[in-house]
C-alpha cells in the first residue's frame, strides 16, 4: 500500500518573482510618471519588461508542468499559477497609459 503524503507545495520562487516583477515594474512606472514623461526612464523599462515577460513565462511552463504531475498539490499551483498570471493586466494597463501620453 502506498502512502499519500498532502505536504503544501512548497516551490517559493513564483510568488517571489510575481511579486518583485509587479514591484519593479509599479515602481518603474511611477517613476516615468514623477519624471513627466522622461523617454530616458523608458531605456531602463522596457529592456525590464522584456526580461521580465521571458522569465515569467519559463516560470509559468514550470508550475503548468507541476500542475499536470502533482495532481494532489493543483490547489496551491493553481493559486500561483493565478498569481503569476495577474500581472499580465496591470502590466497591459501601464502600457497603454505609457503608449496614449
Amino acid at each position: 500500500m502506498k502512502t499519500i503524503h498532502n505536504k503544501p507545495f512548497q516551490e517559493k520562487q513564483s510568488i517571489e518573482l510575481a511579486v518583485g516583477t509587479f514591484t519593479i515594474s509599479t515602481i518603474l512606472f511611477m517613476l516615468y510618471i514623477i519624471s513627466n514623461e522622461n523617454p530616458n526612464v523608458l531605456v531602463i523599462a522596457w529592456p525590464f519588461a522584456l526580461v521580465a515577460i521571458v522569465v515569467n513565462l519559463i516560470m509559468f511552463f514550470h508550475l503548468a508542468e507541476k500542475f499536470i504531475h502533482l495532481p494532489q498539490q493543483r490547489k496551491d499551483i493553481g493559486f500561483k499559477i493565478l498569481l503569476l498570471l495577474s500581472n499580465i493586466p496591470i502590466t497591459f494597463l501601464y502600457y497603454l497609459v505609457v503608449m496614449r501620453s
